[in-house]
C-alpha cells in the first residue's frame, strides 16, 4: 500500500517507487532522473486529464501539486500520473482538502487486477472498478507493473 502521510492539516506527501514507472526521456540516459515540470504537463495533456488550476513544481525527486484540481477524482489522478514516472519519489499536495475516500495500493510482483480487488475490494470481479478509477493511465487491465500506484475506489 502506498504511504499517504499528512504532515500538517493543509499537505499531504505521497510515497512511489522512484525507479519505477513510464520514462517521459524516451530512453536509457535519464533513467531516474525526474523530468522538469514541462514533460509532466505534456504527460497530463497526453493523457487527457484537465490540469486546469493546477501548477507542478519539481524539487529533486518530489513534484509539488499546487492549486485546486476540478475535482478529487480528477485531482488524485494527476497525482498518480505524476508520480508514477520514472524518477519521481514522491508527490506533496498544498491542499488535501480536495481529495476523495479512495485509498492507493503499491503493485506488487504476481499481482493482477483481479487480486488487487478480491484484497482490496472483497471481490475479484470489482478489478473493472479499478481499471476504470486509474483510466488514462490505464490502458489495458492487464499492463499493470510492480511498483506502479494504483487508486483503488470507495468500494
Amino acid at each position: 500500500m502506498v504511504r499517504h502521510i499528512q504532515e500538517e492539516s493543509d499537505m499531504g506527501l505521497w510515497s512511489f517507487m522512484k525507479g519505477a514507472g513510464k520514462s517521459l526521456f524516451g530512453g536509457e540516459a535519464h533513467a531516474g532522473e525526474a523530468p522538469k515540470e514541462e514533460a509532466l504537463k505534456a504527460e497530463l495533456k497526453e493523457l487527457g486529464l484537465d490540469d486546469s488550476g493546477v501548477d507542478l513544481a519539481v524539487e529533486g525527486d518530489k513534484v509539488i501539486v499546487k492549486g485546486k484540481a476540478v475535482d478529487a477524482e480528477t485531482k488524485e489522478k494527476i497525482i498518480l500520473a505524476v508520480g508514477n514516472v520514472d524518477g519521481v519519489a514522491s508527490v506533496e499536495t498544498e491542499d488535501d482538502a480536495d481529495t476523495s475516500d479512495a485509498t492507493f495500493h503499491t503493485v506488487e510482483k504476481g499481482d493482477t487486477l483481479w487480486a488487487i480487488a478480491e484484497k482490496t475490494l472483497g471481490n475479484g470481479s470489482k478489478y473493472q472498478a479499478i481499471f476504470e478509477a486509474n483510466k488514462p493511465m490505464l490502458k489495458h487491465p492487464d499492463k499493470i507493473y510492480p511498483g506502479q500506484v494504483l487508486r483503488i475506489p470507495k468500494a
